[in-house]
């Protein structure tokens, strides 16, 4: 990755506005979907025309502007506009970052032939007919970049890291989000959970006869089940392990990741262990969402066994 040094002065450096252009096959998608995850508002493909425009609407509408826009040679003859869009937005006092992406013709010939698809300015051509013909055309806009990157040799991991390194300056980025949904094997696991966990060999509320009726959200069932040694010991495991596996996840570029506790009927122990390591995990500045699928189903027959 290299700047610009000449177009790499204070205003740029706040990237609120991101010109996303490049080669087919560079990374311009991945780039896009990182940015919407570090809270730009992102268009694809938008017609260099509209740019300004769209700009002023959306400036309207919200003060803290951060936009991405995909730009390139999709657009066909739209494309020639770029250069006229750019003039009316310096006329405003509005400069934008221009984020050029490219890679080696091998390495991108090897990307559209495992996604089979057609380089769009040779759909009925050789790729790399194609690619001669994009960085001839895209050539002027590369020399005019604020920000070139070469992903080439970079994992999806990677160039997302680079992207987040470059366009979180300055801005907070969003967290992991964490869902935490407990639920009951005998109606069914959740389908988009990530990571399960069987506490069913838990000591179990069910055969204790005033604690039967209620659930993992009342007191006296925390602590039965909390008291336990094997509580204790299962639960000093799973919070190192969490723990450990987190920052590994934020890492690969997850931006949310669903545990799924489970119990027999999902009304006690999987709510207790739920609620607890909502708590350790808020406790560490994450940000969770709790979900109790089957907690009330107990109340009309569907207990924690």
């Amino acid at each position: 990755m290299r700047e610009n040094g000449s177009r790499s002065d204070k205003r740029a450096q706040n990237h609120n506005i991101v010109i996303i252009t490049g080669l087919s096959g560079a990374g311009r998608s991945q780039a896009l979907r990182t940015l919407e995850d570090l809270g730009y508002f992102c268009v694809d493909n938008l017609p260099p025309s509209l740019i300004p425009t769209f700009i002023d609407l959306y400036s309207k509408a919200r003060e803290d502007m951060r936009i991405a826009m995909v730009v390139d040679i999709r657009g066909g003859e739209f494309f020639s506009d770029l250069w006229e869009a750019l003039r009316l937005l310096k006329e405003k006092g509005v400069k934008p970052t221009v984020l050029y992406l490219e890679a080696d013709d091998d390495v991108l010939i090897r990307r559209f032939k495992e996604t089979r698809r057609r380089h769009p300015l040779s759909p009925q051509g050789s790729i790399l007919e194609g690619l001669r013909n994009e960085r001839e055309i895209l050539s002027d806009v590369k020399a005019a970049a604020n920000i070139i990157m070469d992903t080439s040799d970079l994992t999806p991991a990677e160039f997302r890291k680079q992207l987040i390194e470059v366009f979180s300056r300055g801005v907070k980025s969003q967290k992991l989000l964490i869902t935490i949904v407990t639920f009951g094997f005998k109606h069914g696991l959740p389908l988009d959970a990530d990571l399960v966990f069987d506490v069913r060999f838990l000591p179990n509320p069910h055969y204790v006869e005033e604690l039967r009726p209620l659930s993992g959200k009342d007191p006296q069932v925390v602590d039965y089940i909390m008291d336990s040694p094997v509580t204790h010991s299962f639960f000093t495991h799973l919070k190192k392990f969490i723990d450990f596996l987190l920052p590994k996840y934020i890492d690969e570029g997850k931006t949310h990741l669903n545990i799924a506790i489970g119990c027999t009927g999902g009304r006690h122990r999987s709510v207790v262990i739920g609620e607890a390591l909502k708590t350790h995990l808020e406790a560490r500045d994450h940000t969770v969402i709790m979900e109790h699928r089957d907690m009330d189903r107990g109340e009309s027959g569907g207990v924690d066994k």
